[in-house]
């Protein structure tokens, strides 16, 4: 392999080892100014937008041992990766090609697996990794909570009654 062609299979490797995900999407008509918004985007998330050869990409996916995504390799080709959101990063790519109506996904590699279009819709819509650790820290305090609130409750009647009897004695 000539030197320059092992320089961009080495490039694409170095990108694709960034993260536990890969989104392939098809960038055909987007500008150099919606490049820079989606890259500020996905910036807020950790995550990359590159444009690259779709031989390199092949090269360097097989090399790494990921799915075969043969299928989507066709027309100009940009991949996503890097943070460790993936639903945040899909979301920012679904919503910026709705509003842009340019950008549309072709697939995805999670986890060494491969996702269609529609996969990758579904994780856009997951609530992020902040807003999912919330939910599990709720979930998690919430046997606690009633606990106390249960070993509370006898001590706090006995107060109620005992509060209730002195206002008794002091109308009387």
């Amino acid at each position: 392999m000539r030197a320059e062609k092992q320089y961009l299979v080495t490039e694409v490797e170095t990108h694709l080892k960034k993260s536990d995900y890969v989104i392939l999407t098809n960038f055909a008509g987007v500008t150099v100014a919606d490049v820079a918004e989606l890259r500020a985007e996905l910036r807020k998330e950790n995550a990359e937008f590159h444009v690259v050869k779709n031989s390199s990409l092949r090269v360097a996916a097989k090399a790494l041992g990921l799915p075969e995504f043969e299928e989507s390799l066709t027309g100009p080709t940009a991949i996503i990766v890097g943070g460790d959101n993936s639903p945040g990063a899909a979301k920012v790519v679904t919503e910026f090609f709705k509003s842009k109506k340019k950008v549309e996904v072709k697939s995805a590699v999670l986890s060494n697996k491969l996702l269609n279009a529609d996969d990758v819709n579904t994780l856009a819509a997951l609530p992020s990794l902040d807003a999912l650790r919330g939910q599990l820290l709720g979930l998690l305090s919430q046997p606690g909570t009633m606990l106390v609130r249960v070993l509370n409750a006898v001590p706090q009647s006995v107060v109620n009654v005992l509060q209730a009897k002195i206002r008794a004695d002091g109308e009387a």
